[in-house]
């Protein structure tokens, strides 16, 4: 008997709501995403299982009309059957963040690559009472986590290594000082953790140094003080740039301020870091600030992308240690008055270089050490120098300067935050093994942010007048406040070694990451 097509009509109406109603509840939580995809693949399964084919006028019609809905609620049901234990109780992950919103009421900020083809297993069974225990426990098998914005606010993040809780910090680095209660036994402690960050490196036993002279430009003279080029080959073909600031008419020795730029826009020629480094040289010692690996002038040879590679905080060491020995072999540097400051990632690496390398002699990192932050860029953590000695933190690093002079300035807005209440101590506590506690010093900033603006440089200025003798007259106002006011901003250009348009590049030059690597056959990024 034929059908018609009121009944057909009837019939399948009827059919897809008796099954479907009874599953409403559970399909409005289902992705479309999978629903389409469980459609095709049903259709071709079930299109031809339960009804015979429709034949007479408007058949075609009905046929397709009556397949959709017959597969759609086999669809259905086949969906309802998969939140089970066979299926591991499977969710899409932007379906399990919007019923967080909805049941704790709260805004959860992500992108929609963030959250795609990424499934949660067993999603229902991770809800808790709480709703930060809920996000940890549906993020964290994914390596992904929320920002606390504001209460009530979150925003979805990859899981960053490198950050951690303020408590677990400090409750790590309480467990390293049990390592060791006096002089002798931090002696020991460092002398088990320093080789093996030459090691971690990759600079165990370090690269052999070019026999390549310095490239120089011509010098500019300005107000107290001059500025020329520099580039140092540190590898064949490898060369790290920089300018250096020297006072006019030196007599003597004087010191030298390595000064590395941090993760800031314009590197080292902002105006900020080419102030700081003119005030230094009109105080009356060198100041060399350098850019970091793959960042400034170095991007002539690699990409920006390959700072955020591991074998960037090896380069870029190496790059501190070729620059060490260079200035060490100045017949103008007093090398018991060598000192380091960068601020940000620039930090990082004057506490990491200042623990590798005793030629320092006084260090300051700037908006930097923490002991629940290890860096946020693979040049400050992309090796392992924090497995070193069964595990370590920038905090002790900075400790194997002691008894050196050291400068740690702070912020409010930032892993520094809590500086003074608990990593400070920390390092008066471990400078007062050797008698000299107060040769460490915390100048924190509360209500200031993320930078190297002028309390910091002040706070570096004095410190280094205080440790190194320089003759802070030479920048006061009559008033005795800092005046950097005769310092001259040169335009980008001016501070380049390789031309304008890097025409100056040597012809041996290593182009891309894939040369460099070949001169570290055993980079572990590999």
């Amino acid at each position: 008997m034929k059908l018609d097509n009121s009944s057909v009509f009837q019939i399948v109406i009827s059919t897809a709501v008796e099954k479907s109603f009874k599953l409403v509840s559970k399909i409005s939580r289902l992705s479309l995403e999978m629903t389409v995809k469980e459609f095709k693949n049903l259709r071709l399964h079930h299109s031809t299982l339960c009804y015979p084919p429709l034949e007479g006028a408007g058949g075609g019609f009905l046929k397709s009309f009556f397949l959709i809905i017959i597969s759609l609620t086999f669809c259905v049901s086949g969906f309802a059957q998969t939140q089970n234990t066979d299926n591991l109780y499977k969710k899409p992950l932007v379906d399990v963040l919007k019923e967080i919103q909805t049941r704790f009421k709260v805004q959860i900020k992500y992108s929609e690559p963030q959250v795609k083809d990424k499934w949660v297993n067993y999603a229902d069974w991770r809800f808790r009472a709480d709703v930060d225990e809920t996000l940890s426990n549906v993020l964290t098998p994914l390596d992904m986590k929320v920002n606390k914005e504001k209460p009530g606010v979150y925003k979805l993040k990859e899981y960053e290594y490198y950050r951690w809780e303020v408590k677990d910090g400090w409750a790590y680095l309480d467990t390293l000082a049990t390592k060791y209660h006096d002089k002798a036994s931090w002696e020991k402690r460092k002398a088990e953790i320093k080789p093996e960050l030459y090691q971690a490196l990759m600079l165990s036993p370090l690269p052999a140094k070019p026999n390549s002279k310095p490239i120089i430009t011509a010098k500019r003279v300005f107000d107290g003080y001059s500025v020329e080029n520099i580039a140092l080959e540190i590898l064949p073909g490898v060369w790290i740039n920089g300018s250096l600031y020297k006072p006019l008419n030196v007599k003597g020795k004087i010191p030298v301020v390595l000064s590395p730029d941090g993760h800031w826009e314009k590197q080292r020629y902002r105006p900020d870091c080419q102030i700081r480094c003119a005030t230094i040289a009109r105080m009356g010692a060198m100041a060399f600030s350098y850019d970091l690996f793959a960042w400034g002038e170095s991007m002539l040879q690699f990409k920006y992308e390959d700072h955020r590679r591991s074998l960037a905080q090896t380069v870029q060491t190496l790059g501190g240690i070729r620059i060490l020995d260079y200035f060490s072999s100045l017949k103008e540097t007093d090398t018991n008055r060598i000192g380091i400051s960068g601020g940000s990632g620039a930090g990082s690496h004057s506490i990491l270089m200042t623990a590798m390398d005793d030629r320092i002699k006084l260090s300051a990192p700037v908006v930097a050490m923490s002991s629940y932050f290890y860096g946020g860029c693979p040049c400050e953590s992309g090796m392992p120098i924090h497995q070193c000695g069964g595990g370590t933190d920038n905090v002790e690093l900075a400790a194997m300067a002691a008894p050196r002079p050291q400068l740690l300035v702070s912020d409010g807005s930032d892993w520094t935050a809590h500086t003074p209440e608990h990593d400070f101590p920390y390092l008066q506590k471990m400078y007062g093994y050797y008698g000299v506690s107060n040769k460490v010093e915390n100048v924190h900033l509360p209500e200031e942010k993320h930078d190297f603006g002028v309390n910091k440089r002040i706070a570096l200025y004095d410190f280094l007048i205080k440790n190194f003798k320089l003759n802070g007259n030479a920048v006061k106002d009559k008033s005795g406040k800092y005046d950097e006011t005769k310092v001259t901003i040169e335009k980008e250009n001016a501070m380049y070694v390789f031309g304008d348009k890097g025409e100056k590049l040597p012809k041996n030059a290593v182009m891309g990451f894939e040369n460099l690597e070949k001169l570290f056959p055993l980079n572990v990024t590999k």
